[in-house]
């Protein structure tokens, strides 16, 4: 920098990935001289720290899906600026046990009070600790720095007129790209800035067409239909009381509408007599109807110490063996080069775990039985055999057949399965969530969910792995988002098991029931309802179609959908409108281009590829719209664990934040 060091920049997006950028800017900034100024405005209308998904005022039935222990908005890298201030969120709940402080709420008080290392939070909290860590950063701002915070949207990014690299460069006072770009705000506001970092985090959605037809027949008829959306923007009082109502997807926006719907509600789970839950209804509840492809919802998470399984441990799929893929110059594929490891690490956590907690299920030694195993398993060992018919081979001999692994068939439970009526199904549903409850309470000794513990490692490891271009396009649509993620989320990233306990207790209360496997839904014009079948219940001669259930209202327990192309958003549509940025195209194995779900991007750090695929300097881009270049950009960073194995992608997000600060300021 020159003499006048003089900086300034827009961060759009003041959730956690805009505290991000924040933080980090702050903790780089080295002031060049008595005068140097760096001033950061911060657009979002949501407020700044937790943004839209995490306000502090939210219902408390919203859990986080990660415990306590888990999560951060601070880097713990040691290769990174140490933080001027904040902590992880596990030891603010600490400090706010010890010594609350005085701005807390009777109700955060109380959640913190009862709230442990290992229990999974309610999302308001967490949206506290966000506005609470910005509060300190904010305190100890360093000299020279200013914030300004902006409570609006902003509409529009261009380049600004008349300023740009080659004025700063020959002015040769260190403002090269000063006023580069105009930030217009939806309250007539410009913002000149230098830079502006894209944390646009989740964004509203254009609906699909079946939505829009369910959508425009509920005006037609007089029903409800709620499209998706973030739980807590939902209105859940207009959903009627007693009628049936639909719910389609039955991932973690589910239990957020099932907890809405029934504890909201005046509900209450008691312990049962048979040592369960039973839930007591308020009679305000509606009936639930409950749909999704598979027709049961995500397993539950296992009890355990930490994140990941301390039994677990990768042989196959570790970063080591994945790394030697760049080493010798090979872009692997997914299906044909990275699931065969991570499918072996499965296998031997299923065996391994069975064989230590079940030695029954096994005919020989379980010694005998796992050395025979691991040889089979052994990549490149065997060159006239696939391993998978070794595998087979050795557990014909070993294992009781009751006690066979179904690895795809762990997320599919009522795979193959037909059910004569509903009240079968519900049956069979309860059966499926109270197992899976049990399995959770069993942590490291069940075998189901060391296996999913494998599956867990692995998808950490996947994540550097996979990163900027680490595979065939053809394998990332295919293999790792087109059947990998959606197998992996609803057997790795579920609900605490408690939420198992309580859909069964509500399904034996009669407030809850299923549709099925492979649900169609529709409206009857005629009976002026929404409709779903499943083909796979009720399905007989004289109902060839299955068993109809009809409901006034429908709930999409769907997140928006998170595509650049179909978002809704003003400054979104005018950047790509206009060419600053583009839709990242891939080549499927038939060798036609299809857009992704994010951004085209220049690594590191990352900033858009324009329309006529130049990169847009001085532009830069964090979290969700990545996701053409990065896999499971919503998680979010990981704090280090007391034990256990560190990941890179686990701060992977907050070391994107410190390469985007110290782009900006020069460093």
């Amino acid at each position: 920098m020159g003499k006048s060091q003089s900086i300034r920049t827009a961060v759009i997006g003041a959730g956690p990935r805009g505290t991000s950028v924040l933080e980090r800017l702050l903790a780089n900034w080295v002031p060049e001289g008595p005068d140097a100024s760096l001033h950061i405005d911060v657009i979002d209308p949501y407020p700044a720290g937790p943004g839209h998904v995490w306000q502090p005022g939210q219902s408390r039935l919203f859990l986080m899906n990660t415990q306590s222990f888990y999560s951060t908005v601070i880097p713990e890298d040691p290769d990174l600026a140490p933080p001027l201030a904040g902590h992880t969120f596990d030891r603010w709940r600490e400090l706010q046990r010890e010594q609350p402080h005085p701005s807390l709420t009777a109700e955060e008080r109380a959640e913190l009070a009862g709230l442990d290392t290992a229990d999974f939070p309610s999302r308001a909290l967490y949206g506290r600790y966000l506005r609470a860590t910005l509060e300190e950063l904010l305190a100890r701002l360093p000299a020279g720095v200013t914030v300004d915070f902006h409570s609006t949207t902003a509409t529009s990014v261009r380049h600004a007129a008349g300023l740009g690299d080659a004025a700063g460069a020959a002015a040769g006072d260190g403002s090269a790209g000063r006023g580069r770009f105009d930030v217009e705000l939806a309250d007539g506001a410009v913002l000149t800035v230098d830079s502006v970092v894209l944390a646009l985090g989740h964004l509203e959605s254009r609906l699909n067409p079946e939505q829009r037809e369910l959508q425009a027949a509920a005006e037609e008829f007089g029903l409800l239909y709620l499209p998706p959306a973030a739980p807590a923007d939902v209105d859940w009082s207009l959903v009627p009381a007693v009628k049936p109502v639909l719910v389609r997807g039955m991932g973690l926006n589910f239990f957020d509408a099932m907890g809405q719907l029934t504890e909201g509600r005046g509900g209450r789970f008691l312990p049962g007599a048979d040592g369960g839950l039973s839930y007591l209804p308020s009679g305000r509840e509606p009936l639930i109807i409950a749909a999704s492809r598979r027709g049961t919802p995500y397993r539950a998470k296992a009890t355990l110490a930490g994140y990941y399984p301390d039994a677990v441990t990768l042989r196959y799929c570790t970063e080591n063996a994945l790394a030697k893929f760049a080493e010798a110059g090979i872009r692997p594929a997914f299906d044909h080069d990275l699931w065969p490891l991570l499918h072996r690490d499965a296998l031997w956590a299923y065996y391994s775990t069975l064989a230590r907690s079940q030695p029954g299920a096994i005919l020989t030694a379980p010694k005998e039985f796992l050395t025979a195993l691991e040889g089979a398993l052994r990549p490149h060992a065997h060159s006239a055999a696939k391993w998978e018919d070794l595998v087979d081979s050795v557990l014909e001999i070993h294992l009781r057949p009751a006690h066979r692994l179904n690895l795809l068939g762990l997320a599919a439970p009522l795979a193959g399965r037909s059910f004569a009526s509903r009240a079968e199904l519900d049956d069979a549903v309860v059966d499926y969530l109270l197992d899976d409850a049990r399995r959770s309470a069993l942590g490291e000794d069940d075998p189901v969910k060391m296996t999913i513990g494998a599956l867990h490692h692995g998808r950490a490891v996947l994540k550097t792995a996979v990163a900027d271009g680490g595979i065939t396009d053809e394998s990332w649509v295919a293999g790792l988002r087109g059947w990998f993620e959606a197998f992996v989320e609803g057997l790795a990233s579920g609900p605490p098991a408690l939420r198992a306990e309580q859909l069964a207790a509500l399904v034996r209360a009669g407030v809850v029931r299923f549709v099925g496997p492979d649900p169609k839904f529709g409206v009857d014009r005629k009976a002026k309802a929404f409709t779903a079948v499943s083909p796979w219940v009720g399905n007989n001669t004289d109902n060839a179609a299955g068993e109809v259930v009809n409901a006034v209202a429908m709930v999409e327990a769907l997140a928006p959908a998170n595509k650049v192309a179909v978002n809704e958003s003003p400054l979104l549509e005018q950047l790509l409108a206009e060419g600053l940025v583009r839709p990242r195209l891939m080549m499927t194995v038939e060798g036609s281009p299809v857009p992704t779900s994010g951004l085209d991007v220049a690594p590191h750090p990352y900033r858009p590829l324009g329309a006529n695929g130049s990169v847009t300097e001085g532009l830069y881009v964090l979290g969700l719209q990545l996701s053409a270049v990065q896999w499971g950009t919503a998680i979010a960073a990981e704090a280090r664990q007391k034990s256990g194995p560190v990941y890179r992608s686990g701060q992977r997000t907050l070391r994107d934040a410190d390469e985007i600060a110290r782009a900006i300021l020069g460093r």
